[in-house]
């Protein structure tokens, strides 16, 4: 039996907001939504943390990722740190964006 989880940030609110967010259906609607949810900044820097959780999975270094993303020590420990106590959100979205592009390639 799968385990239910609580969000600390959960509220009508915010339910509302991931309810629009599944209801984007392809890279367009992301890229329309996003630039007038967020800022340009805000979009950025949850790619880079993305970016970071995917290469940190993939088993890269430290400086390596730095290097590539120019993202501070700091973000890289804390994204890490989610990876390893969080809430399995990058984990579980890794495998399944991971799943659709091999899908993708066959």
């Amino acid at each position: 039996m799968a385990e239910t989880y609580e969000s600390k940030v959960k509220s009508e609110m915010v339910d509302h907001l991931y309810r629009a967010i599944l209801a984007l259906e392809t890279p367009e609607d992301c890229y329309r939504f996003f630039d007038d949810l967020c800022t340009v900044g805000e979009i950025q820097v949850m790619a880079q943390r993305w970016m970071v959780a995917r290469m940190l999975q993939e088993g890269e270094t430290f400086n390596a990722i730095n290097e590539q993303t120019g993202v501070s020590s700091a973000t890289i420990t804390r994204v890490r740190k989610c990876l390893v106590y969080g809430a399995d959100g990058y984990a579980r979205m890794i495998d399944r964006v991971s799943r659709q592009e091999q899908e993708e390639r066959k």
